[in-house]
């Protein structure tokens, strides 16, 4: 009897060995994809093994259902007697994923290829040129992807995985961004790391204010507990040890679906030179918080969204409206070009909001407290009074100066210290402030 056993048990893990290695014995496949899978064997096995790993392969989608074209589309091309495109775009994709595309391109993310409008986009291409444009900006931002004769991709244009890019058949974004090709996996996509591409560094350290944070640290110790690969990832029922980025702008809560639309929860924008409340903020932040709620009590919620509001309006008009009013005030005077980056000020006021600002108002949106304070606002203070103010005085010259300073600065009593010097009153108020806050 142990010897049938043994036997019967080599038997099922020779089986499952097997199928493990290769989908395409086990699984029916179309014949163009049988014909794809045996030539890229020898060509390209990454591709191959990534794909059998795949939830695409568990169920038959081959290689030809997503590369398969027709011969009007603008990239087809014709590869070994089939017709495909090289380019998987949304518009393929939504053939069934529908509903992830339709969100998808109606987000922000889809939209990321307008940076070509951009100050940073003028940056990109003028001060430093199209090749850094190209291995820098473009592979996040995304860019128009040139299709030469016969179907191939324009080198200069692609490869180009960038998040709002715009596709030869007019659809925009690439879901490979996120479900890298060719295994797209779903767990990858839910990693903090996959956002971290393109949000972090100097402008938007959406990744850094995260691994600062209990978040980032929750994430860290208990990352094998996370159930990443589960097609349900409902927080709070799926799993509980730490939230990522997907947990909070895109999975699945006990009273809401996932979403593709990444701003759906965003009630601030934080990315402009002075924040304001998107339409919708109420039900934004309603639905945010019902991603808190699914870990916080309702008093932990409501003090948090407290204190980064207050540090954002706090942001805006202490610093943002005053400098921004400053600069347009000298412009309209004649005093400075309407050009950007032609003028000192130009530079100093870019950096004040674009990397200053915005770090500030992310490290409070993402409970990172050394970026809302070391890295934020301490530097936006830094920059403004010590670089912006002293340059104003400069190209203003005295009347005018004095005049910029009596409409934007005489006004707000947190700009006194500055103007006039701390009083022994102001001084004693501070000492008892302290006192109160800290204790004696």
């Amino acid at each position: 009897m142990r010897r049938h056993l043994t036997f019967l048990m080599f038997i099922i893990c020779g089986f499952l060995i097997t199928t493990c290695d290769s989908h395409s014995q086990t699984i029916p496949l179309s014949k163009e994809g049988k014909a794809c899978i045996e030539c890229h064997k020898e060509l390209s096995p990454s591709f191959v093994k990534e794909w059998q790993l795949s939830s695409h392969a568990a169920k038959g989608v081959d290689c030809y259902t997503c590369h398969k074209a027709e011969k009007t589309d603008p990239d087809a091309m014709e590869h070994n007697g089939f017709t495909i495109a090289i380019l998987v775009t949304p518009k393929d994709c939504g053939r069934c994923h529908a509903k992830e595309v339709l969100e998808m391109t109606n987000s922000h993310h889809a939209m990321a290829g307008d940076i070509l409008n951009s100050l940073d986009n003028y940056l990109g291409e003028v001060l430093g040129g199209p090749e850094a444009v190209a291995v820098g900006c473009l592979q996040c931002h995304g860019a128009k992807v040139k299709v030469l004769p016969g179907g191939k991709l324009d080198i200069n244009s692609w490869p180009n995985t960038g998040i709002g890019r715009i596709n030869p058949d007019g659809s925009k974004g690439s879901c490979s961004a996120c479900h890298t090709r060719h295994r797209f996996s779903r767990a990858q996509a839910r990693e903090p790391q996959t956002c971290g591409k393109c949000h972090l560094g100097p402008d938007h350290p959406q990744i850094e204010v995260y691994q600062e944070s209990k978040h980032g640290i929750l994430y860290e110790a208990n990352k094998a507990q996370l159930n990443m690969e589960k097609k349900s990832w409902i927080v709070g029922k799926d799993y509980s040890a730490a939230p990522t980025c997907a947990t909070c702008h895109m999975s699945a809560t006990p009273n809401q679906p996932v979403t593709h639309d990444v701003g759906t929860r965003i009630s601030w924008t934080l990315r402009p030179a002075i924040s304001k409340k998107l339409e919708n903020a109420e039900k934004r932040r309603d639905d945010m918080k019902d991603v808190c709620s699914s870990c916080h009590s309702s008093p932990f919620v409501d003090g948090f969204y407290n204190q980064f509001d207050n540090l954002v309006v706090f942001y805006n008009e202490k610093f943002a409206r005053p400098a921004m009013g400053m600069r347009q005030d000298l412009i309209d005077a004649g005093k400075l070009t309407p050009a950007d980056f032609d003028d000192k000020l130009d530079w100093i006021y870019y950096e004040l909001w674009h990397h200053e600002g915005r770090r500030a108002r992310h490290g409070a949106a993402m409970s990172g407290p050394d970026y809302a304070w070391w890295h934020g606002i301490y530097e936006v203070a830094k920059k403004f009074y010590s670089e912006f103010l002293p340059e104003v005085k400069q190209v203003a010259g005295p009347e005018l100066y004095a005049m910029l300073v009596k409409k934007y600065l005489e006004q707000d009593v947190r700009h006194e210290w500055y103007l006039k010097g701390m009083s022994k009153e102001q001084l004693e108020k501070i000492r008892k402030y302290y006192e109160e806050r800290y204790g004696k």
